[in-house]
């Protein structure tokens, strides 16, 4: 282990990581700046998360500070109005709604609701990704869309959504899951253009951890927003019953964590990334603890979650780093994936990280 890194609770993790940045950056300055943007809206996610553990009242006004500087007092803000990503920071205007009563956060969630209605889609019925990859479904989309829609159909009435984000689920796993290995391709591409095709499937050629984090987290996190009694429960329930079993195989030996192409760790020049790791870590947990999975896999999520303080997490008295965040990725071919660069206490790895602690102080307690 990390001489540095001392035996502490998970919550301890996640707080001083959210210190760091928080001591880093104002709100309105998180990276990139002055942007609504799913980076900042997982991170956000997960300070939401230490709050609701916490009652500690800095973390709750620092995310409503990020909104508040981006949404006016009339609910007006800017945001993309051509991808999925620009609605996953909209989970935060939830919980400010709930904590004030401020008709803003209604007003500014209900335009991103109306992304659905505008967004491109597949002969199917399924999501763009983007308008700049037309034709094309992403397991990130499943994340960046789906919680969102749940939540806005149960704050607000509106139960049309949930079929919605019940067909976009079935559609990422008809055209993603690799039946042999148990785990989900990036992305599909309905008109097989792209020049990273496999042509047989027209799927992405490789299993990228992050798109497979985001899928397993929007899954399992979906099953809480469905109604009690609704039959998709228990399919999903499936879903991620198989999806642990199979991300159990991929962990690394050595170190518990999982590899930047998920099912390819015996290539020399794979290498083990955070935050990957990290959401397969609170999937596993959650797993664990919502009892959809045996308490054997607890042991699987604990080896994770010991690998990314033994060598991912750097400590000092003020901060911690977390390293090897792939940065914002595209689908492309193995080598692609490969050298994409990695970076430290990057967005998506601390609101991963955050995440899993989160889950692992369940866990843990």
């Amino acid at each position: 282990m990390n001489e540095n890194v001392k035996v502490e609770t998970p919550l301890y993790w996640a707080e001083k990581l959210a210190e760091t940045l928080m001591n880093k950056f104002p709100p309105s300055e998180l990276p990139p700046a002055s942007s609504w943007h799913y980076h900042q809206g997982v991170f956000l996610c997960g300070m939401m998360k230490v709050w609701a553990k916490t009652k500690n009242e800095k973390y709750y006004q620092y995310y409503k500070q990020y909104v508040d500087h981006l949404v006016d007092e009339n609910g007006n803000f800017y945001f993309r109005r051509d991808e999925l990503d620009s609605i996953q920071a909209g989970l935060l205007l939830f919980s400010l709604y709930k904590e004030t009563g401020n008709e803003k956060y209604k007003i500014a969630a209900h335009k991103l609701r109306s992304l659905y209605n505008t967004l491109n889609k597949t002969s199917e019925g399924g999501f763009w990704h983007k308008d700049k990859y037309p034709y094309q479904m992403w397991l990130d989309g499943l994340y960046m869309g789906g919680p969102f829609a749940l939540e806005y159909a149960n704050e607000f009435n509106e139960p049309k959504l949930i079929q919605m984000v019940i067909h976009q689920e079935e559609l990422m796993r008809k055209h993603t899951k690799d039946e042999k290995s148990g785990l989900y391709y990036h992305g599909w591409d309905e008109k097989g253009k792209m020049p990273w095709v496999n042509k047989e499937t027209n799927t992405a050629p490789e299993i990228w951890g992050r798109s497979l984090g985001w899928y397993g987290l929007a899954v399992i996190d979906m099953i809480d927003l469905l109604p009690e009694d609704h039959p998709k429960r228990l399919e999903w329930i499936g879903v991620i019953q198989n999806l642990v079993a199979a991300l159990s195989k991929y962990q690394d030996d050595g170190t518990g964590l999982w590899y930047q192409v998920v099912d390819k760790g015996d290539r020399v020049d794979n290498w083990l990334e955070s935050s990957a790791s990290s959401l397969f870590i609170y999937t596993i947990a959650k797993a664990v603890m919502n009892k959809y999975v045996g308490s054997e896999y607890a042991e699987i999520a604990k080896k994770g979650f010991q690998g990314l303080l033994d060598h991912k997490i750097e400590e000092t008295p003020h901060s911690v780093v977390i390293k090897d965040i792939c940065v914002g990725t595209s689908i492309g071919i193995y080598d692609y994936y490969i050298s994409r660069e990695r970076s430290e206490n990057d967005l998506h790895g601390a609101g991963a990280f955050i995440l899993a602690c989160m889950e692992m102080e369940k866990l843990h307690s």
